[in-house]
């Protein structure tokens, strides 16, 4: 098992930051040199949601990763990389609200019943914005049980993200097609490897093998 110093801890983390933030550096570059697209605010939007769905996949990827290298520091970035994730949702709200709605409330609210995809789009907004605010140490300590409860809650977004993204694009639907079998590949992984399915897999193999010998 490879293990890190606190110094080399924090060496990773530090590219990991800077691998969040390159994609915001490289989007404002196209837009101050007028290169993104021909309607730059529909290109924010997109962008800016993208960045958000490829946080989430680097989030469900970490733990896999982390055993099939036996790279145990590396469950150490979960947090850091589930903060982005809702950095970059707040991105894309943001400019959906602004460029699209023009700040209008009356409208965000409108457009959130009228439209499945937004609404399912705000639900995941909701429950970005809980695992955020309870993400740090102190929160968790006082929140006992309830803070892993509401932070399962993941794996619901990990399913409902790209779903949002195939219900929003009218077209050019191999994308979040390929999104969301990423995604139910990587919790069909999960639930594969949990600790409680190993338990109950070992408890039927060791009684098949108890019969197989009185047998």
């Amino acid at each position: 098992m490879l293990r890190l110093s606190s110094k080399q801890i924090l060496l990773m983390k530090t590219v990991f930051h800077l691998l969040a933030i390159l994609p915001i550096v490289y989007l404002t570059l196209l837009v101050l040199a007028d290169k993104a697209g021909g309607d730059p605010a529909q290109y924010i939007i997109h962008y800016t949601g993208m960045g958000a769905l490829n946080s989430l996949v680097a989030v469900m990827l970490v733990s896999p990763l982390a055993k099939a290298l036996r790279f145990s520091a590396l469950m150490q970035t979960r947090r850091l990389l589930g903060l982005y994730v809702f950095f970059y949702a707040c991105l894309h709200v943001m400019s959906f609200f602004a460029f699209d709605l023009l700040f209008a409330w009356d409208l965000l609210i409108q457009e959130v019943i009228k439209r499945p995809y937004i609404l399912l789009g705000a639900v995941c907004f909701l429950l970005l914005a809980l695992l955020a605010i309870t993400s740090f140490a102190k929160v968790r300590r006082k929140m006992g049980r309830r803070w892993q409860q509401l932070h399962n809650s993941i794996y619901f977004l990990a399913l409902a993200v790209p779903v949002h993204f195939y219900w929003s694009v009218k077209s050019e639907i191999i994308e979040p097609i390929v999104y969301i079998l990423i995604l139910a590949g990587l919790l069909i992984w999960r639930w594969l490897k949990s600790p409680k399915r190993q338990r109950k897999s070992a408890h039927f193999s060791g009684r098949a093998a108890t019969k197989k010998i009185g047998a």
